[in-house]
């Protein structure tokens, strides 16, 4: 049986799915890396929305996708970017996904920690943005998960300089209840963002960012680190305080950052393992024994699949994660929190079934292979 999949040059190929799922089990907890999964939203599909209104959110399937990775021994990063914030959900529909999830993981005894940022204010003096921040960090440490101080578009507008990151940091670190995850997230994941930490040339960028981790080393648990640059990566990593991780978020890199080098590895907070749940788990159990030829022999093959969801422009990647969660079976539908099921083109999708199907990620290819026919039917295209 074959499928025919729309090429990028306008024509139709035929591809042989796979008849059965990769065997992945369930294990111990890892012992070797932490490692988070920024997990997707689902959609309500029957709500009177519009693209621009507030996200209509299906609470039960959002969930339930969340007890999925924590079954396989993941950690949640909650209301990131995968999570559609300032793409579609905004900080009141953010901060009833953090309220939820957090009571969630507690019922289950999953790792979560969330994102706090200032997205409820759109533009501000660095004053505001301080009090935005502190709002939204409030809200993560009353529901008991751990902070993430993602990085803030406001932030980026109304600063100066470095000094105003310095100091708005700086107030947040000293007053956070817990040690928290600082989120440096590049521009190709938010065009806003560009400038951040007061410049645009990343090397003095990388110093305001030390700095800050620096001053307040026992207030920061990690810092999260979306360049899609694995040599910036490394050499950051190299230069923090002992004790302070670095979690990377570089989605084409993942495999040699985390498997390390002789002088240390990187933790990991993932978008791409939204979809590669239970082989991430699998490959990060395999590294826990030290096999690193082993863990490289099962996320090596990914790869090809997290630079295609996450071609440029990159923030669109979202759409290839939820295809891919529709397809597994993990909800009912396609339909994405202000329309962003549209921002992928059909050929680009169909290249994302094929890798995925062709890694073994769909624990029922039959369904797989009938909903994206469903799909490429939608689109005029008849099997």
């Amino acid at each position: 049986m074959t499928i025919r999949l729309p090429d990028t040059q306008g024509g139709l190929r035929a591809y042989e799915p796979r008849a059965e799922p990769l065997a992945v089990t369930a294990g111990t907890p890892f012992t070797s890396r932490t490692v988070f999964s920024a997990a997707h939203v689902v959609a309500d599909p029957f709500a009177d929305t519009t693209p621009d209104g507030p996200a209509a959110v299906d609470w039960e399937a959002t969930l339930a996708f969340r007890r999925h990775l924590w079954s396989h021994g993941l950690g949640v990063a909650e209301a990131m970017d995968t999570a559609q914030r300032g793409m579609g959900l905004d900080w009141a529909g953010a901060a009833e996904l953090i309220r939820r999830s957090a009571a969630e993981a507690r019922a289950v005894g999953g790792r979560i920690a969330c994102g706090a940022g200032t997205d409820q204010l759109a533009a501000g003096t660095p004053a505001e943005v301080r009090a935005a921040y502190e709002e939204q960090l409030a809200v993560v440490e009353e529901s008991g998960a751990q902070a993430i101080l993602m990085a803030s578009r406001a932030l980026c507008a109304a600063a100066s300089g470095p000094d105003d990151y310095l100091e708005v940091y700086g107030h947040l670190l000293r007053q956070a209840a817990e040690p928290v995850v600082l989120h440096w997230l590049g521009p190709m994941f938010d065009p806003a963002l560009e400038g951040y930490w007061g410049t645009s040339d990343l090397d003095a960028a990388t110093e305001v960012f030390l700095e800050v981790v620096a001053a307040h080393p026992d207030k920061v648990d990690g810092v999260k680190v979306s360049l899609l640059d694995a040599g910036r990566e490394v050499a950051l990593r190299r230069r923090l305080p002992d004790g302070v991780r670095c979690y990377t978020g570089d989605d084409f890199h993942y495999p040699e950052l985390i498997a390390g080098d002789e002088r240390g590895f990187s933790h990991a907070l993932l978008g791409v393992f939204d979809p590669l749940g239970p082989l991430a788990a699998q490959a990060v159990r395999v590294l826990d024994t030290g096999d690193v030829t082993g863990f490289r022999a099962l996320l090596d093959p990914t790869v090809a699949l997290s630079r295609h969801l996450f071609r440029a422009p990159t923030r669109f990647y979202k759409t290839g994660v939820v295809l891919l969660a529709w397809l597994a079976g993990h909800q009912t539908h396609f339909t994405m929190v202000g329309g962003l099921q549209s921002a992928r083109s059909l050929p680009h999708l169909a290249r994302a079934y094929e890798l995925a199907d062709g890694l073994g990620l769909f624990p029922d290819p039959k369904l797989a292979e009938h909903r994206m026919k469903n799909l490429l039917s939608l689109h005029g295209v008849d099997q």
